[in-house]
């Protein structure tokens, strides 16, 4: 077995480890289009990538756990841009958000919360990693001025590609502020979170964002899938070769999703719970079956 490969046992919280019924096409889907981002790094500088995706989550075993199947059992290849492996990193991280939420909400009862996307202009692939990292330092900065009016965050970076080829790297970033921010002197409009952004980033052109508050009503809960979602969608990786190796190049080593402030410790603290596996409870004589990806029939055969 290579080494580029782990077994893995999901946690009870793991999405992709519900009960079999109605997931097949998910599985399908992710698998069969992790069958193209293979074919494009084959033949390129990153023909292992092409391998280690290509044999990802070939086979997948179940278990029988409280009346419903759980996934025991498979093999995959952490590669960023797999498209099962960036399905399954979204879903660890959602489930680690969703453990944390409770106790937030319990110890900050009152605390609000707003979603805030903060974008730059558009541009060329291969100066993305410039571009990113000066956006992550500007968001630094930020959370420093006497202006930053929050408590805690979570942020992640998504890059999508557009029409014209040009990347537009943006972050999406959940906020907890204090029961005062909408009533005090630390409330910001949309026109100031634009000019906090702009300062921070030390720009001359003021650049695009979008701020909007959570009735206390509302779930926050309900924003955690936009928040922690894929990096890139498939359809931009798939709809250029040469953007999508450049792209593998331009972010690797870099992080897609951050912590900080009061809700660093909960996401931390969340992470123990979530990434307890199953596998040690597990009866390995309650194994319900085996099911192997038919690469002629672009399925899985149960």
């Amino acid at each position: 077995m290579s080494s580029d490969f782990h077994n893995v046992c999901t946690s009870e919280s793991d999405d992709s480890a519900i009960s079999l019924l109605g997931r097949e096409r998910i599985w399908n889907r992710h698998k069969s289009a992790s069958e193209h981002v293979a074919q494009h790094y084959a033949g390129s500088e990153y023909e292992n990538y092409s391998r280690r995706i290509e044999a990802c989550s070939s086979s997948l075993e179940f278990q029988a756990v409280s009346g419903s199947l759980k996934l025991s059992k498979a093999q995959f290849c952490r590669v960023r841009h797999c498209p099962i492996c960036q399905w399954r990193r979204s879903l660890k991280w959602k489930a680690k958000a969703y453990a944390a939420l409770p106790k937030i909400v319990q110890d900050f009862p009152k605390h609000r919360w707003l979603f805030l996307t903060l974008t730059i202009k558009n541009c060329p692939i291969e100066s993305l990693r410039e571009n990113l990292t000066e956006m992550h330092a500007a968001f630094k900065r930020m959370t420093k001025l006497d202006q930053w009016p929050v408590h805690g965050w979570i942020k992640s970076t998504e890059i999508t590609r557009g029409q014209d080829g040009l990347s537009h790297p943006h972050f999406h970033v959940l906020l907890m502020v204090p029961p005062s921010y909408f009533s005090g002197k630390r409330y910001l409009s949309q026109v100031k979170w634009a000019q906090l952004w702009q300062q921070s980033l030390r720009i001359e052109y003021m650049p695009i964002i979008d701020i909007r508050a959570i009735k206390p009503t509302e779930d926050v809960a309900v924003l955690i899938p936009e928040i922690l979602k894929y990096q890139t969608k498939v359809s931009d990786l798939l709809s250029d070769q040469a953007w999508m190796l450049e792209l593998t190049n331009q972010i690797h080593g870099s992080r897609q999703i951050s912590t900080g402030g009061i809700l660093r410790r909960y996401m931390k603290n969340s992470q123990k719970v979530v990434s307890e596996p199953d596998g040690s409870a597990l009866d390995s004589e309650s194994l319900i079956f085996q099911c192997d990806w038919n690469y002629a029939r672009r399925r899985y055969i149960f």
